[in-house]
């Protein structure tokens, strides 16, 4: 059964990690997991300050130099009727302040309690979603 787009969209708003799949200038597929918000059309992704050895991260490297990417969500289960996943493809982009910066901190905050009382050192990758979709088992 293949998902509608707002199906596709309400599935991964109830999730806690997705998966980032960027591109490298060679061509090179890279997939991190990730924590991340909806803001409407926009699926919002922070770099934390969980260690790290660098905030200049390969992701964000990816996303300067080849701004499409992907995200993927998914539901596994034993009984394999209740399988499903839903994707987002769209196009990403750097904030490192400003409005957008804010305003996807304070919902990743809101969503995650891990993140109210942290510091935010690092950048947000701002991907508009360009389709939704979606499938499940039934």
């Amino acid at each position: 059964m293949r998902y509608s787009a707002e199906e596709s969209r309400s599935l991964a708003l109830a999730e806690r990690v997705g998966r980032l799949a960027t591109v490298s200038e060679g061509g090179d597929p890279h997939l991190v997991p990730v924590t991340f918000a909806v803001l409407g059309g926009l699926v919002v992704i922070g770099i934390d300050e969980k260690p790290k050895s660098t905030l200049d991260l390969k992701r964000l490297r990816n996303i300067r130099s080849d701004p499409r990417v992907a995200l993927c969500w998914d539901g596994y289960d034993e009984d394999w009727s209740r399988l499903w996943w839903v994707r987002a493809d769209g196009v990403a982009a750097v904030a490192e302040d400003g409005w957008a910066w804010e305003r996807a901190w304070e919902a990743l905050n809101n969503k995650y309690e891990q993140y109210r009382n942290a510091a935010h050192p690092g950048p947000i990758i701002v991907v508009e979603v360009k389709k939704w979709s979606g499938w499940a088992h039934g």
